[in-house]
């Protein structure tokens, strides 16, 4: 059974998208790290003991990396997308079983199993390839190697309240999320255009929402 590990939040730098976050939640991220390789860093915002929000940017001390960055981030679109304003772009959810998981699926479906670090910690990622991946709503599994990366995030209060995922083809993206363990965690709902929206929920009872458009 797969759980939500994290959402993301992708901006033009890493200042921009701390200013979004402590506008929009009342709350400074901390510093994450380098993903040495990948030409990106983050930060990050605790939601709890398992889960986290991420904010992910190209990190101009890093050469251009062999790959495209992650979450689609050095596509024109999103880049002109993501100068405008911080947005959401994605979903991690986190298994114990990825090696099974990714037999199961197929390479063309889960993606190659990418070994990746940052600091003291390790973990392993599929991600969907381009195009099947519905544009970001169906997730890239991780199995941390190491210890979680959550355990030492300072809780901001705020809570993952929902997760909402809206897309033209519902049944097909249900069949793809159930086949991940998430079938019952984020819910589904029909729309001409795609759409990722979190619901946050602060334990004084106030509510924020991010979304990918």
């Amino acid at each position: 059974m797969a759980e939500i590990d994290h959402i993301v939040i992708g901006c033009a730098t890493l200042e921009q998208g701390a200013r979004y976050v402590e506008e929009l939640l009342g709350v400074k991220p901390v510093k994450g790290g380098q993903h040495t390789g990948l030409g990106t860093h983050n930060m990050l915002l605790g939601l709890g003991s398992g889960c986290y929000l991420e904010i992910i940017a190209a990190d101009p001390d890093q050469p251009e990396p062999a790959q495209p960055r992650l979450f689609d981030l050095d596509e024109a679109g999103m880049k002109t997308m993501l100068e405008a304003e911080p947005r959401l772009v994605a979903y991690v959810a986190s298994t114990p079983a990825l090696d099974a998981v990714v037999a199961r699926l197929g390479p063309s479906h889960s993606g190659e199993i990418r070994a990746m670090t940052r600091g003291n910690f390790a973990w392993r990622m599929a991600f969907p390839p381009q195009r099947t991946d519905m544009d970001n709503l169906i997730p890239p599994l991780i199995q941390w190697d190491s210890d979680k990366v959550h355990k030492h995030v300072k809780d901001s209060g705020w809570r993952l309240a929902a997760l909402e995922a809206e897309h033209p083809e519902t049944q097909a993206l249900h069949t793809a999320l159930a086949a991940r363990g998430l079938g019952d965690v984020v819910k589904i709902r029909q729309s001409p255009h795609s759409r990722l929206i979190a619901h946050l929920r602060h334990k004084d009872g106030r509510e924020a929402t991010l979304t990918s458009a």
